[in-house]
């Protein structure tokens, strides 16, 4: 599940168009970040986490996209379940293993 944060999908996807289309207009894409960030009132760690989310997203910017990173963290959760139901399998047939074991025989 994931948490949702005090802005609107809308606001951070009009903040990484704006940054993408004022970084002409700066030195750098960070003090587009800047001014960006205090025309919204938030951190410039904020929408700079957005324009990379949305640069890997477009595939301007290497790593996984948002839909690979939910998917590996899905495939890893059920990953965890199987072993666990592995181990507990392998525990049970051990056990009931040796009482068949220590059964007296008729």
């Amino acid at each position: 599940m994931r948490r949702t944060g005090q802005y609107s999908q809308e606001v951070r996807e009009r903040a990484g168009r704006l940054v993408l289309e004022h970084t002409p207009q700066h030195t750098s894409q960070w003090a587009a970040i800047c001014s960006i960030s205090e025309k919204i009132g938030c951190t410039a760690e904020t929408p700079r986490k957005w324009v990379r989310r949305a640069e890997r997203d477009s595939g301007r910017r290497p790593g996984l996209t948002t839909d690979e990173r939910e998917r590996l963290k899905a495939l890893e959760r059920e990953n965890r379940e199987l072993k666990r139901a592995n181990e507990i399998l392998r525990k049970a047939s051990a056990y009931f293993a040796q009482a068949e074991l220590d059964r007296r025989p008729r």
